[in-house]
């Protein structure tokens, strides 16, 4: 498994019809599950460097159809992170205020501070996609939004976060029975949203609004193309780049200005 190959190269086009949605890496459901639990132990081990350094930061941004996992990923995966250091946050429809202003500025208040790790469980990248497939704003808004978004991740960079995107590319058939789970399983009923169905009617046009967005992938804020299909290597793949991300940025514990040794607790 060589989470480089669901990375998206920088200035490359990006055709979704071209990336599987159902990889296993070659390994069954439990040794992904147990390599996932083994992983899960460093992560934790890693963001706790993190929050004690305070001098960097992490945003993982997550994206995706409805029932293309968002919120299984947050539990599975992010949940295994001290909650302390953790920023979650999910941008929706607009309140009155945040449309009185330009559209990230909802977003940069969001921003993960030194020592945290901040989650965009829908992004920045929602006033791209669905604006521009429900009409809301044109092709050529939508290409001038997304090079704004290129100049704020870049000054996010600058000042010491690293950004990790995720886009979770699940099949229609697979989002198909997710969404009937949700209404066969009274547990879940809460979770439908019949304008989910409307979403799914206009999946090409999506398709062509989400494949315009990873074209923004750059080596400081790259995105990937997770297949997420099997729930189980979904968690994998996003636990094992965490991990090399957070251990490539190499946070340090910060130095005492005291000897340990001498300190007597009586």
């Amino acid at each position: 498994m060589n989470p480089d190959q669901y990375r998206v190269k920088p200035g490359k086009s990006v055709r979704l019809k071209d990336w599987h949605t159902d990889d296993d890496g070659g390994l069954s459901k439990d040794e992904g599950k147990d390599l996932t639990d083994e992983l899960l132990e460093g992560l934790a081990e890693w963001q706790e460097r993190l929050f004690a350094e305070s001098k960097q930061s992490l945003l993982i941004v997550l994206q995706a159809r409805d029932a293309g996992g968002k919120d299984g990923t947050v539990k599975h995966v992010l949940g295994a992170l001290n909650p302390n250091g953790v920023h979650i946050s999910n941008f929706k429809v607009p309140t009155d205020e945040e449309r009185a202003h330009d559209f990230l500025w909802r977003v940069h208040a969001q921003a993960p501070r030194a020592g945290q790790v901040g989650v965009f469980n829908r992004s920045h990248y929602e006033d791209v996609l669905v604006t521009r497939v429900e009409g809301i704003i044109d092709n050529r808004s939508a290409k001038a939004r997304l090079k704004h978004i290129g100049n704020f991740e870049a000054l996010l960079t600058d000042s010491g976060t690293r950004i990790l995107k995720f886009y979770l590319h699940v099949s229609p058939d697979e989002q198909r029975q997710r969404l009937q789970d949700r209404l066969t399983d009274p547990s879940k009923h809460w979770k439908f949203n019949p304008g989910d169905l409307e979403a799914r009617a206009k999946w090409d046009a999506y398709t062509e609004a989400y494949e315009s967005a990873l074209g923004t992938s750059t080596a400081a804020a790259p995105w990937y193309v997770i297949p997420a299909d099997r729930k189980w290597y979904r968690n994998l793949l996003i636990t094992r780049i965490v991990l090399n991300t957070l251990k490539e940025m190499n946070p340090q514990y910060p130095h005492v200005s005291f000897d340990p040794l001498e300190v007597e607790i009586k």
